[in-house]
């Protein structure tokens, strides 16, 4: 999924890239924290579900990152 990017969508992506670095990183620790602490069986069922929400709120934190980076008129051409 490699995208052909402008200069300024270029710089963005960068900028995004090192938001999002730490908090991917500790949510990235919280998971395998989680998935450690359960033995196999427990893998699935409820854990799963934990796991995708860890996952949705993640790609929440990258929209909103996102948002952000824009309303600061980090990108001016088309998106």
């Amino acid at each position: 999924m490699d995208h052909d990017l402008t200069r300024q969508q270029e710089a963005e992506a960068q900028r995004l890239y090192e938001a999002l670095q730490q908090p991917f990183l500790d949510e990235a620790r919280r998971l395998a924290r989680l998935l450690a602490a359960k033995p196999a069986p427990q893998l699935l069922g409820k854990t799963e579900f934990e796991v995708r929400d860890a996952v949705h709120r993640l790609g929440a934190r990258a929209l909103q990152a996102a948002l952000d980076e824009r309303k600061k008129g980090g990108t001016r051409g088309r998106a």
